[in-house]
């Protein structure tokens, strides 16, 4: 088959964080396919065609990419971050595993970009410096109880913490019990962030204490970071840096 399809990571917002690797991509491309704000940091020009949809349809948005690609289509799937961490990766590869036995002739890549958690961490020293765990915090496609019981684990196996979605608007009740698990578990003043918006204009980086974190300091643009046991606070020149040490004492 002639076309492809490219799953691609376009950063956390700024455009500086794109990688030239997806920019080469997207100047190839026929068709672009994705969440209706990310297909709008797309610039349109003559022979692309943008395909935006909502955010609830990533199986539907697949097989819309994989029909384009058996047809011809130099077809790029765009999600924010890196398309393989809660993202549309999956998504078309479940479609892929579904679909018609043709779409596995396919050429199909995932291109790697920088996530949220990744420029947040950057942003405010090396909270992730040591060994550190994802979660997302949204129960559309978990059952809650999974989820608490990964936060438990997590916070008594002292992981550093980053969390995806941490609080929705229909959901808030979720990272209510989010920060009583923690604090339950942690028992402790580890230093927790709330970073908004990374690498756009309005960016806004918070740290507290544990005990100190309150449900209204996250919504859907917060990327939430927990440090561990380890995890220190200095003074920097340009404010403070929240790092966990490489090392842990035997």
């Amino acid at each position: 088959m002639s076309g492809w399809v490219v799953i691609a990571g376009l950063g956390p917002g700024s455009d500086a964080m794109v990688t030239p690797e997806v920019t080469d991509a997207l100047a190839q491309a026929t068709d672009i396919v994705g969440y209706i704000p990310y297909v709008a940091r797309i610039p349109e020009r003559p022979g692309l065609t943008l395909h935006a949809s909502d955010n609830r349809v990533e199986s539907d948005r697949s097989r819309h990419a994989l029909d384009m690609a058996a047809a011809g289509k130099r077809v790029v799937v765009v999600s924010s971050g890196d398309p393989g961490v809660f993202a549309m990766a999956s998504a078309v590869f479940e479609a892929l595993e579904a679909g018609p036995q043709e779409w596995r002739s396919l050429d199909i890549r995932v291109l790697p970009g920088i996530t949220a958690m990744l420029a947040a961490a950057a942003r405010i020293g090396a909270p992730l410096g040591h060994d550190f765990c994802t979660i997302n915090l949204s129960d559309n496609l978990k059952p809650w109880a999974l989820i608490e019981k990964r936060l438990r684990l997590a916070a008594e196996a002292d992981f550093a913490m980053a969390f995806y979605n941490p609080r929705s608007k229909s959901r808030p009740e979720g990272f209510v019990r989010a920060l009583e698990v923690l604090r339950d578990a942690c028992g402790d003043a580890r230093p927790i962030i709330f970073a908004r918006n990374v690498s756009r204009p309005d960016e806004t980086i918070k740290i507290v204490p544990l005990p100190d974190a309150t449900p209204d300091m996250a919504d859907m643009r917060t990327m939430v970071l927990v440090g561990s046991s380890q995890t220190r606070i200095i003074e920097g020149a340009n404010g403070p840096i929240v790092y966990t040490p490489r090392s842990v004492p035997t």
